[in-house]
C-alpha cells in the first residue's frame, strides 16, 4: 500500500508544482492584460474563456473519462492504441461540426454575446485555439496513463510560458487587442503541436472501429450533460448578480472566487493524477481499503485547507485594492465549494468502475435546477451571500447523492457519518471565523474555533480508520 501511496503522492506533487507555475504564471500576466487593455477589450477575453470552456466539454464528449477506464481495462497495447485513435477522430469530428456552426451562426451569436467590431473572426480564433488544445490534451492525457509525468509538467509549463511571452510580445509591439492574445494562443499552439509530432502519430489515423467507437460514446456521452451543469452551476451565479444586483457585486464574487480557485493549486494534482491510478488499483487485492483511507485523507487535508483560507483571507486581501477587501469573507465557503467539486471525482470511483456514468449527469443536471431555484430565491435578498450559499448547497446535494449511488455499485468501507459531522463542524467554524474576522473580536476566538475541529477529528476517532490494518472490502447486508 505505502508503494501506491508513494506514486500518488509524487504523480500529484508533480502536478501540483506544474499547476502553481501555470496559475503563478496566469497571475503575472494579469495585471499586463489589463494595463494593454481597457476593461471592454478585457472582458472580450473573458466571453472567449467561458465560451471555450463549454465547447471544450462538448468536444471530449466525455471521451476523457471513457478512455481512462477502457486504457486500463485492457493490458492489451494495440487494443489502448486503437481506443486513442478512435478518441482522436471524435474530438476532430466535433471541432468540424463547432467550425461549421461558427460559420453558419457566427454573427448571431457574436451580436449576443461577444458585440465586438470583430467578434464572428474571434469566434474563428477561439475554434483554432480549440483545435490546437484538444489534440494537445489527448496527447498529455495519454501520458498520464503512461505516467510519463516529467513530459506532461514540462509541456504543460511551457505552453503557458509561451502564451504568456507570445502575449506580452504582441501586445507591446503589434496590437493592443484581444486578437494579439488569441494570436499568441495559437502560435503556441502550433508550436507544442510540433513537439508532441511522434507521441500524436500514434493516435492519428482515420480508421473508425465501431465497437470501440460505440464503446466510448456509451461511457463517455452520459457524462456530458453533467459537464455542462458544471458549466451552469459555475457561470449562472454571476449572471444572476449581474442583473438582480449591481455591477460591483459581480466584481466582488469574481474576485473572491478567483481566490477561491487557489484551493485547485492542490486539487488538481491529485486530480489529474486520481484517474489514471484510481483505475489502475482496480482488480487490485485489497484495493478498497486502500480507497477509503485515500478518501479519508483527502477529505482531511480539504477540510483543514479551506479553514486556513478562512484563516488567512483577511491579510492576502490586501494584495488588491481597498475597493475589493470585502471579497475576503466569501473565500472560504466558495473554497468549500471548489472542494466538492473536487471531491465527488474521488468518491465515485463506483460508477466509473461500473460504467454507470450517466447517473452522474442525472445527479448534477438536478444541482444545476437547484442552483437556479436557490439563486433566484436567494440572491434578491442575501445579494453575494446568496450565490454562495446557492453554490455550497448545489454541490453539497449532488456529492451526497453521487457518493451513494457509487457505494451501492462498489462498496467501500467508509466512516460517513464521521466525515459528514466533520464537514458540518467544518462550515459552522468557517462561518465563525468569518463573523469574528468582520467585528474584528480576538484571534484567540478564531484559535478557539480551530480547537473545536481538530475535537471533533479526535472525537470521532476518524484517524482509527486510518490505522487499520485490514477493512471488511464486502457490503454490509
Amino acid at each position: 500500500m505505502l508503494k501506491n501511496l508513494k506514486r500518488l503522492g509524487g504523480d500529484s506533487l508533480l502536478y501540483a508544482l506544474m499547476n502553481v507555475g501555470t496559475k503563478l504564471i496566469a497571475f503575472i500576466m494579469l495585471p499586463i492584460y489589463t494595463y494593454f487593455l481597457p476593461p471592454g477589450e478585457y472582458g472580450y477575453i473573458d466571453i472567449i474563456d467561458r465560451w471555450t470552456t463549454m465547447l471544450t466539454f462538448l468536444v471530449f464528449l466525455g471521451t476523457d473519462s471513457a478512455l481512462a477506464f477502457y486504457y486500463f481495462d485492457t493490458k492489451d497495447e494495440k487494443k489502448r492504441r486503437i481506443y486513442s485513435k478512435n478518441v482522436f477522430l471524435i474530438r476532430l469530428a466535433m471541432i468540424l461540426v463547432i467550425f461549421l456552426l461558427v460559420a453558419l451562426l457566427g454573427p448571431l451569436v457574436a451580436h449576443n454575446v461577444l458585440p465586438a467590431e470583430n467578434g464572428v473572426f474571434l469566434l474563428y480564433l477561439s475554434v483554432g485555439v480549440l483545435f490546437f488544445d484538444t489534440i494537445t490534451a489527448l496527447v498529455l492525457t495519454i501520458m498520464r496513463f503512461e505516467f510519463k509525468t516529467l513530459k506532461v509538467v514540462f509541456l504543460t509549463v511551457s505552453k503557458m510560458l509561451l502564451i504568456a511571452v507570445g502575449s506580452y510580445l504582441f501586445l507591446r509591439f503589434i496590437v493592443q487587442s484581444v486578437e494579439a492574445i488569441m494570436y499568441a494562443r495559437i502560435i503556441t499552439g502550433l508550436l507544442i503541436f510540433l513537439l508532441i509530432l511522434k507521441p500524436l502519430s500514434q493516435v492519428v489515423s482515420f480508421k473508425i472501429d465501431r465497437e470501440v467507437l460505440k464503446d466510448l460514446i456509451k461511457y463517455g456521452l452520459p457524462l456530458v450533460p453533467a459537464s455542462l451543469a458544471f458549466w451552469v452551476i459555475l457561470n449562472s451565479s454571476s449572471f444572476f448578480l449581474a442583473l438582480m444586483k449591481t455591477p460591483e457585486d459581480v466584481g466582488i464574487y469574481g474576485a473572491a472566487a478567483k481566490f477561491a480557485a487557489l484551493i485547485t493549486l492542490v486539487t488538481s494534482g491529485i486530480q489529474m493524477a486520481w484517474r489514471p491510478y484510481s483505475m489502475s488499483l482496480k482488480d487490485k487485492p485489497n484495493n478498497k481499503e486502500l480507497f477509503s483511507k485515500i478518501y479519508i485523507i483527502i477529505f482531511l487535508l480539504g477540510i483543514i485547507g479551506v479553514f486556513v483560507v478562512a484563516t488567512i483571507m483577511p491579510y492576502v486581501i490586501l494584495l488588491l485594492k481597498e475597493t475589493y477587501y470585502s471579497a475576503y469573507k466569501y473565500v472560504a465557503l466558495i473554497s468549500a465549494a471548489t472542494f466538492l467539486n473536487f471531491y465527488y471525482l474521488i468518491i465515485s470511483i463506483g460508477i466509473f468502475f461500473t460504467k454507470e456514468t450517466k447517473v452522474i449527469s442525472y445527479i448534477f443536471a438536478i444541482a444545476a435546477g437547484l442552483s437556479i431555484v436557490l439563486n433566484l430565491i436567494l440572491v434578491p435578498a442575501f445579494s453575494i451571500w446568496g450565490v454562495v450559499a446557492a453554490t455550497l448547497i448545489s454541490y453539497t446535494f449532488a456529492i451526497v447523492f453521487i457518493f451513494r449511488k457509487s457505494q451501492k455499485l462498489y462498496y467501500i468501507p467508509f466512516p460517513s457519518i464521521k466525515v459528514s459531522l466533520i464537514f458540518i463542524v467544518m462550515i459552522a467554524g468557517v462561518i465563525g471565523i468569518t463573523y469574528i474576522q468582520e467585528n474584528q473580536l480576538s484571534l484567540w476566538y478564531v484559535a478557539a474555533i480551530w480547537g473545536v475541529l481538530l475535537l471533533s477529528i479526535g472525537v470521532t476517532r476518524i484517524d482509527k480508520e486510518l490505522r487499520k490494518k485490514t477493512v471488511e472490502a464486502n457490503e454490509p447486508a
